[in-house]
């Protein structure tokens, strides 16, 4: 398919998927850049390219709001090589805006100026929204496969350096229970920073008063977090619990078939259904490589190994291999999540969670005409971003 993106065209014979239906029988208007609406085939004027998609199903682009990295690059590397391999990859699959998702490491501060500088150029990959920052300020016990020499006290006075990269950070996970970590929230919160509670011990009165102060956002449920336990004959929720049950959560969920079991992802949806429940990849340096490939990350080596990132002495996962397009057909031919609610798991729910749906997310009027053509078996045929196809 060959379209300018100046060029006024409509997309026909297609399936749309909308947030709440698939419409046939109906064309997709695209003008400058940005979706113009729904339109009668039989009303579309002369001066409109005419792409017959063959009955396909026109979807959103995807948005991963938390990804490091893949084909053995992460975003930790400030370096151009890596960040145009790693969006390149995915915007080729279908994943047209993310998030730029870090590790505790050394070079920390230097990765976030490279994304501000980043930000404010134009490439040719998924448009990077900003950065998702697994912060050192985490719970040792559940450091899973974090290098836990950078594991660090959220009181210790480092993340002032941090914040003043507010303008492009827009998630930041912590342990909530550590001493001064409710005060790095409030600071969050008043940053306009989503502040995650991730790789935590917390029992559920922790995330409570967490919440009071701002905390809205679960990093990778079931994952390096704190479940049920018992303190003599008390049992205490945990992390886990507080996220499928108190309403001002929104969480994540790594749909790979991996890292949770079918039984898990359909607890999550019937929980917290599509509005509040979206899908990342968590995608390391190892997506898109082959079983047996070591790839690195801060520091730390890891192997793909059964379709997932594993620590070699088998111990956690380390990030999933596979990127967030190739989870859509998990969500729906396994977990059995209907098309359209689990369209907005990888779309408009994450759009939301980090306050971009006014542009991304749906195929609504006035928004990025960024969208993505699918086949019957759920794989990316034709991507499109900013109206023009890639």
């Amino acid at each position: 398919m060959v379209a300018h993106p100046d060029t006024p065209k409509a997309l026909v014979n297609g399936r749309i998927a909308l947030p709440d239906r698939v419409v046939t029988g109906r064309a997709l208007v695209i003008e400058g850049g940005r979706i113009a609406g729904l339109a009668n085939p039989g009303d579309l004027g002369t001066e409109l390219q005419h792409i017959d998609v063959g009955g396909r199903l026109i979807t959103p682009g995807l948005v991963d709001i938390h990804t490091h990295g893949a084909l053995r690059h992460t975003f930790n590397e400030p370096d151009p090589v890596a960040w145009t391999a790693i969006t390149r990859e995915n915007l080729r699959r279908g994943t047209t805006a993310l998030l730029a998702t870090f590790a505790p490491a050394s070079d920390l501060i230097e990765g976030l100026a490279f994304c501000r500088q980043w930000m404010r150029e134009e490439h040719g990959g998924a448009r990077v929204l900003g950065a998702y920052l697994e912060s050192p300020y985490i719970n040792a016990v559940q450091k899973g496969a974090l290098d836990a020499s950078w594991v660090r006290p959220a009181d210790d006075g480092t993340a002032g350096a941090l914040l003043e990269y507010a303008d492009v950070l827009r998630v930041f996970m912590l342990a909530p229970e550590l001493p001064g970590a409710l005060d790095l929230v409030k600071e969050l919160n008043a940053a306009g920073i989503v502040p995650a509670a991730g790789h935590t011990m917390a029992h559920d009165t922790q995330i409570a008063a967490a919440m009071q102060v701002g905390l809205r956002h679960v990093t990778h449920l079931w994952s390096a977090m704190s479940t049920v336990v018992r303190e003599g004959p008390w049992r205490k929720p945990g992390v886990l619990e507080a996220a499928l049950t108190f309403d001002g959560l929104t969480a994540e969920m790594i749909a790979d078939n991996r890292h949770l079991p079918l039984t898990l992802m359909r607890l999550a949806y019937k929980c917290l259904g599509p509005d509040r429940l979206c899908v990342v990849s968590d995608a390391l340096s190892g997506a898109g490589l082959p079983e047996g490939t070591v790839y690195t990350m801060g520091g730390m080596s890891y192997e793909v190994r059964d379709g997932v990132g594993m620590m070699f002495d088998r111990s956690a996962f380390a990030g999933s291999t596979t990127l967030l397009p190739q989870m859509l057909p998990v969500l729906v031919h396994v977990v059995g999540i209907p098309v359209t609610e689990a369209l907005r798991m990888v779309t408009l729910t994450p759009a939301r969670i980090i306050g971009v749906e006014a542009e991304i997310g749906s195929l609504e009027p006035g928004k990025r005409a960024d969208l993505v053509v699918f086949d019957d078996t759920l794989v990316a045929q034709h991507v499109m971003r900013d109206g023009e196809w890639v």
